[in-house]
């Protein structure tokens, strides 16, 4: 932090000794003078005087020592390095005498370069912590089929931002929101150096909103590879309202962009999609295409990743990110997860459900488990093979929680016919319910005639 000092001039003041002649018969008390009043303007006057002085000295200083320096290599030029040495240290005494005179213009004018100076340093430079961790943030297209009411289906594309968190010996793993790569037919992560890359699902939870994505090193250029980094994580739990706070991601989708605020509030409750979360809330600006990208502090560690879902169009100075420290381990558990690559939607597997979503306020009124409730199973299908029956609830598909029929859909898009799946379903009972796990053998589309 800088501090303006202002130095008051002053210290001793002027004397002024009247010396006028008199005669000692006709001495008379003179009646004291009242002081007269400042003059307005006066102290800009004196403060404007000080300054000129100042810039003049100095000025006047340096064209007179590089007349002289010129004379004496013209005049002397065998015994010039002497003089010259001379002539140096004389132009560092002036500059030293021109400093005092400017920062006593300063101090004449009431401190008024000196609030200027301090007015131009409120604004935070951001630009080292920016340098550092740019490398380690991405840009996502999301690529995916658009159906419309008369069944119709296009080509569509969305963006998003991921952070490069973790690398193995085969991959380079990034986090991002789930609501980044759901629904997507094919991935793209586009690095620092512009370099676009296809990138395959790790694992995702879309309870917390969170994904993890890989891309394969065989597949990214060595110099991408010396460009890029692996960020690196901060403590959310330690964040105070007011400190300054950095947000970096793909805004708009028109590539990588950094707002600064500070942090508004933590420990934010707030809900979407029926389940209630708790955020980080802060007044940088997080538009569509921030979501996944990083919210940082000022040591450039992430502190949260940023979601514009949660806060979406009709506020501002209000943008939200999923704190850090609540994000790590269920980060950490995706990223072991056997990378997912999607099958031809002729050799997906099935299920052979109808299911309704159970959302966390459906949860709360009847006391259910959240996930996918069975409403109908139809014959010969895996589930029924597998003894899922009405009324059961899944709520974890292969270890990945399940909260929606759309996000089972969604993660049956990387399993082919024939795969064996582990699932997870609450069977009711007079008791309440009761976990159970179950293998399927994933069926074909010609089993059933419905969609699941």
């Amino acid at each position: 932090m800088m501090y303006d000092e202002n130095n008051n001039a002053g210290g001793y003041g002027g004397y002024q000794q009247n010396t006028a002649e008199y005669h000692y018969q006709d001495w008379k008390p003179e009646t004291p003078k009242e002081p007269e009043k400042k003059k307005k303007g006066s102290f800009f006057n004196k403060a404007a005087a000080s300054i000129a002085f100042g810039l003049l000295f100095g000025l006047s200083a340096g064209i007179s020592f590089y007349a002289i320096r010129g004379v004496g290599e013209a005049v002397a030029p065998a015994q010039s390095e002497a003089a010259l040495e001379a002539v140096d240290k004389a132009e560092e005494t002036v500059k030293e005498a021109a400093e005092t005179a400017g920062n006593i213009a300063n101090a004449e004018s009431g401190g008024i370069l000196g609030a200027n100076t301090a007015a131009l340093t409120t604004v935070t430079d951001v630009t080292a912590v920016v340098e550092r961790v740019m490398p380690s943030v991405v840009s996502i297209t999301n690529l995916y089929t658009e159906r419309d009411f008369y069944g119709q289906t296009r080509e569509n594309e969305a963006s998003g931002s991921g952070i490069i968190v973790g690398e193995n010996d085969t991959e380079m793993l990034l986090v991002t929101n789930y609501h980044v790569i759901g629904g997507a037919d094919k991935l793209e992560v586009q690095f620092i150096d512009g370099e676009k890359v296809e990138a395959y699902l790790k694992g995702s939870n879309a309870k917390m909103d969170l994904a993890v994505i890989a891309v394969q090193r065989e597949d990214i250029k060595d110099s991408t590879m010396d460009a890029i980094a692996v960020a690196k994580l901060g403590d959310s739990g330690a964040l105070q309202v007011g400190e300054p706070a950095i947000a970096i991601g793909n805004a708009l989708g028109y590539g990588q962009s950094v707002t600064t605020g500070v942090i508004s509030a933590v420990d934010r409750e707030i809900e979407m999609d029926g389940i209630t979360g708790t955020f980080i809330q802060t007044d940088a600006a997080i538009n569509p295409g921030n979501s996944g990208g990083a919210l940082l502090n000022m040591q450039g560690e992430v502190i949260g990743i940023n979601s514009n879902k949660i806060g979406g169009a009709v506020i501002e100075g209000m943008g939200y990110a999923i704190p850090i420290s609540s994000a790590q381990p269920i980060m950490e558990d995706l990223m072991t997860k056997t990378t997912k690559i999607k099958v031809e939607d002729a050799s997906q597997g099935t299920i052979g459900i109808s299911g309704v979503n159970v959302t966390e306020d459906v949860s709360a009124a009847y006391n259910m488990p959240q996930g996918v409730y069975v409403s109908q199973v139809y014959p010969g299908t895996a589930a029924a093979n597998a003894g899922i029956v009405k009324g059961d609830i899944i709520t974890e598909f292969d270890g990945t929680q399940v909260t929606g029929m759309e996000e089972l859909k969604g993660l049956l898009a990387y399993y082919a016919a024939g795969t064996s799946v582990e699932v997870t379903v609450m069977q009711g009972s007079p008791n309440g319910y009761t976990e159970k796990s179950v293998t399927l053998v994933l069926g074909n589309q010609s089993d059933i005639s419905q969609t699941q």
